[in-house]
């Protein structure tokens, strides 16, 4: 119920297009997103993120990657990772 309720609260933000949460392997547990549109961004931003985490361990082994923000023309995407799930939130960042 916590988690539908952070859901649902991040998705009522201004310009937020959508939100999944992914779990390790990268198969999306829950998403706001029509299925293809899903399946694309949590295979492609849990393979980032994964490269994300490891570059920055390969920097400083005592360090973990915390949040990975990426902002293109047309949107924003946030990633918040944790030890067992992402959760991405995709934003119109115009808005």
């Amino acid at each position: 119920a916590e988690v539908e309720e952070t859901l649902k609260r991040i998705q009522s933000h201004k310009g937020v297009i959508g939100t999944m949460v992914v779990n390790a392997e990268g198969i999306p547990i829950r998403t706001t997103l029509d299925n293809s549109t899903t399946v694309q961004y949590a295979g492609l931003l849990h393979q980032l993120t994964m490269k994300a985490r490891s570059t920055v361990r390969d920097i400083d082994p005592q360090n973990d990657l915390t949040f990975l923000r990426i902002r293109s023309k047309k949107h924003e995407i946030m990633v918040a990772p944790d030890k067992e799930y992402l959760l991405i939130v995709i934003q119109n960042p115009c808005e």
